[in-house]
């Protein structure tokens, strides 16, 4: 199924809060944004600037506050899109009369730098095993775990000490499983190479958002549309195939080897592989910005995953 939102009436939260979840909501405050997500092992990022933050408030944010959540969208689809650990707080002066503060955070950034197992897996552990033991490990430090796609039934013929960053053993199960994986929004998610996250297609099409024509390119399908915090890393995107500018023909045989665009679904469902925010609530940007893969791309010869 695809489900399709108009975009209509912005909304924007800012909250910065404590490990606890008690914090300060900055949501009346001129607020811009950009947030980055990606189908990537290393964390997203947010970088995000208020406007005329009262000194005091300043100060309790540098000391007090280590988690920031941001919720935007539109009245009748509106969410988080981004929730992270705050890395960084910078104080300045933009004229003579308009302070701000700039907030830099990660998603998941102390988990993926810091957490560590010590455990031991006995024989006949599966992948799915070895996947829960590092996601354990990052649970201490603020990430939990999401959805785990089908990562095999392969098993260990012996026993394993696990000693070391959870990040190296999550690598080592994507890669021995074909999947990727992600932290997103504070969840450990591992999507299979060939498959998508089980919720249903956000459509874009001129009526739910998409601003100008998608194009192909080498990278993916590129395309913006407004502001939609439906969309998710790993998630189903649904295009017209009719509505997708196709890239340009190489002049050469040695142009043609140097670019290779990304197929054109037929069936217009892919695959999101990256999706960035831009917003500023006192002003005109409110996109997103969004590569995809077509579904089928991915899978190996003779086998095909039909979107459900």
């Amino acid at each position: 199924m695809a489900t399709e939102q108009r975009q209509y009436l912005r909304r924007c939260k800012l909250i910065v809060s404590t490990a606890g979840g008690s914090g300060l909501d900055l949501s009346g405050l001129h607020i811009k944004f950009a947030v980055k997500k990606a189908d990537a092992q290393t964390p997203n990022t947010a970088e995000i600037r208020v406007y005329n933050v009262a000194e005091t408030t300043v100060a309790r944010i540098r000391k007090e506050f280590s988690r920031v959540v941001l919720q935007a969208g539109y009245e009748s689809n509106y969410g988080v899109i981004f929730d992270g650990n705050i890395k960084q707080v910078r104080f300045g002066r933009e004229n003579g009369t308009d302070t701000y503060i700039d907030i830099a955070a990660g998603d998941g950034d102390d988990a993926y730098n810091f957490a560590v197992v010590n455990t031991t897996l006995a024989a006949g552990a599966k992948q799915s095993d070895q996947i829960g033991a590092a996601a354990n490990s990052m649970s201490g430090r603020g990430v939990k775990q999401g959805y785990i796609g089908d990562t095999g039934e392969g098993k260990l013929p012996r026993g394993k000490v696990m000693y070391g960053m959870a990040r190296d053993y999550l690598r080592q199960s994507a890669e021995a499983s074909d999947t990727s994986w992600s932290i997103q929004d504070g969840k450990l998610q591992f999507v299979p190479m060939t498959g998508v996250l089980p919720n249903q297609a956000v459509v874009l099409n001129s009526k739910t958002g998409l601003v100008g024509q998608p194009e192909q390119t080498n990278d993916g399908i590129k395309a913006r549309c407004l502001l939609n915090p439906m969309l998710k890393i790993g998630g189903k995107v649904q295009i017209d195939e009719k509505d997708v500018a196709q890239a340009k023909l190489p002049d050469t045989a040695k142009d043609a080897q140097a670019n290779q665009p990304a197929d054109i679904a037929a069936d217009g469902f892919y695959r999101l592989l990256v999706v960035e925010h831009s917003g500023d609530t006192r002003g005109n940007d409110w996109y997103s910005d969004l590569i995809c893969l077509d579904i089928d791309a991915t899978q190996p010869p003779n086998k095909q995953v039909k979107p459900t």
